[in-house]
């Protein structure tokens, strides 16, 4: 059975059911303001340190920066596996290899100002180009209506979608990062000639 969310008085929403209700509140502005000025700001980061240890650790806080973006928006699974999968395996991945290669910073280098110039020509134009696109769209300028909350499981949907329907792609995965791990442990213990 579908669900309409109806604006209450003061700006929460409530989905009728059936069988129960189920309120929704709007996501603090100030909380919204908070992680996303730290998700770019530790975005910057990433770029601009010249010590990989240092960038990649930027990257793990600009990652939990989303994930409590998409919390905060009532994503919860979405805002976990951001921080299981991406915070916690695939930096814990990026850190090995950068102490594997034995990384060390960047010496400072002239700057191409020419080079320099024409990046920051062709973004600002890029920026240009989006808000003239957005401004004339009419649907651009209403704003989106909340999500109404769903009563099942995410996470049993998920599973029954993942080994259900995509069980062969989900093993070829597996094997991918099995024969990679591999790999790396080979490239490991291969002795220095």
């Amino acid at each position: 059975m579908t669900s309409w969310p109806s604006p209450t008085a003061n700006g929460s929403f409530v989905s009728c059911h059936s069988s129960h209700i189920t309120r929704h509140s709007d996501m603090s502005p100030f909380l919204f303001w908070v992680f996303a000025l730290m998700m770019l700001v530790f975005g910057v980061a990433v770029i601009i340190n010249r010590n990989p240890v240092a960038s990649a650790l930027s990257l793990v806080v600009s990652f939990l920066a989303l994930a409590a973006l998409f919390i905060s928006l009532d994503a919860f699974f979405i805002g976990i596996i951001q921080v299981l999968v991406y915070a916690g395996a695939i930096m814990v991945l990026f850190l090995f290899i950068i102490m594997l290669l034995d990384l060390r910073a960047e010496e400072l280098r002239k700057i191409n100002w020419i080079a320099s110039a024409g990046g920051v020509a062709v973004a600002l134009a890029l920026i240009v180009q989006i808000l003239s696109v957005i401004g004339s769209f009419q649907i651009a300028t209403q704003p989106f209506p909340p999500l109404a909350r769903s009563t099942s499981d995410d996470v049993h949907r998920i599973g029954l979608l993942l080994f259900g329907n995509y069980t062969l792609p989900f093993q070829i995965i597996g094997i991918v990062i099995l024969v990679a791990t591999i790999g790396v442990v080979m490239l490991s213990r291969r002795e220095t000639r």
